[in-house]
């Protein structure tokens, strides 16, 4: 079993072949391949390689499946007895995409 882990958008996301995840909003179009070049580990399923912060010709090819919106987080502040309220909401891009090749 062959997997890596890949950072994009700050975070980091483990990948492996034919698995779906979704990473933060990519400048990409649905149907559209992408390739992430920040590998941070990878494995063959013998031997793991780790990089020094990055394994040097790793990649993670991808198709982008469609961009959306996250879970609704809300947000409230209050401040006791001065009659504080504040109440927001916020949604997240993320993009979600197919792991094609890990290599």
């Amino acid at each position: 079993m062959s997997y890596a882990i890949f950072s994009s958008g700050g975070q980091q996301f483990r990948a492996e072949p034919g698995v779906t995840v979704k990473v933060p909003l990519l400048a990409a179009q649905p149907g559209s391949e992408v390739t992430f070049d920040q590998v941070l580990l990878s494995s063959d399923g013998k031997q793991v390689h780790t990089g020094t912060p990055m394994v040097k010709g790793a990649k993670v090819t991808a198709e982008v499946v469609r961009h959306g919106k996250g879970k609704k987080i809300r947000i409230f502040r209050f401040a006791r007895r001065s009659g504080y309220r504040r109440k927001a909401g916020h949604r997240q891009d993320f993009t979600e995409i197919k792991i094609v090749k890990v290599g």
